[in-house]
């Protein structure tokens, strides 16, 4: 599997991207043709290159288990439409209208999977106590985590682009 051959970077043949039924994503590598490397060719994108494309910080957590625990507890009660503290696995109409709203957009863009979206999972919640406390993120790594998971194959996010076998670009088609 080319995946397991690329630690870093994911190469993406384009033509897949334009023909997904869900076309969130096609703008974004549509930005990217825009920058005239691109079109008609496989790319190969790195971390790096993502970040730097998209002006994403690259500083902060990784790991939102890192948020801190004294923010999850404040979280826990500002969250909640009732004077109970909510738990980090709860179901959204337990959460104040502005939550379920942030809620919604997390688990409709970042976060999405199959299944219901009426239950907070931990991740979600983490991702919105860090959101809502001002918590630096490392929105990089975030969101190419995101796309790697659109991409490999096996993942339950994957929406069946078709990874090409690793190979190096001649000088002019690397994006910089």
């Amino acid at each position: 599997m080319a995946s397991s051959q690329i630690s870093s970077s994911h190469h993406i043949d384009f033509d897949s991207v334009f023909s997904m039924e869900d076309e969130s994503l096609a703008p974004v590598f549509e930005s990217l043709i825009k920058m005239g490397t691109i079109g008609g060719t496989a790319v190969e994108i790195s971390e790096s290159v993502f970040a730097a494309t998209f002006e994403l910080p690259s500083e902060g957590l990784t790991d939102l288990s890192e948020v801190p625990k004294n923010m999850v507890f404040d979280a826990q009660s500002l969250f909640s439409d009732s004077k109970e503290q909510v738990s980090i696995s709860c179901f959204k109409k337990e959460l104040k209208i502005e939550y379920r709203l942030l809620h919604d957009i997390l688990a409709k863009t970042i976060y999405v999977k199959a299944g219901s979206f009426d239950a907070v999972t931990r991740d979600r919640f983490m991702l919105m106590t860090a959101i809502t406390f001002d918590v630096k993120i490392n929105w990089s790594t975030l969101l190419f985590g995101v796309l790697k998971a659109m991409v490999t194959p096996g993942y339950r996010q994957a929406k069946g682009l078709e990874l090409g076998e690793p190979h190096a670009f001649p000088a002019p088609r690397v994006l910089n």
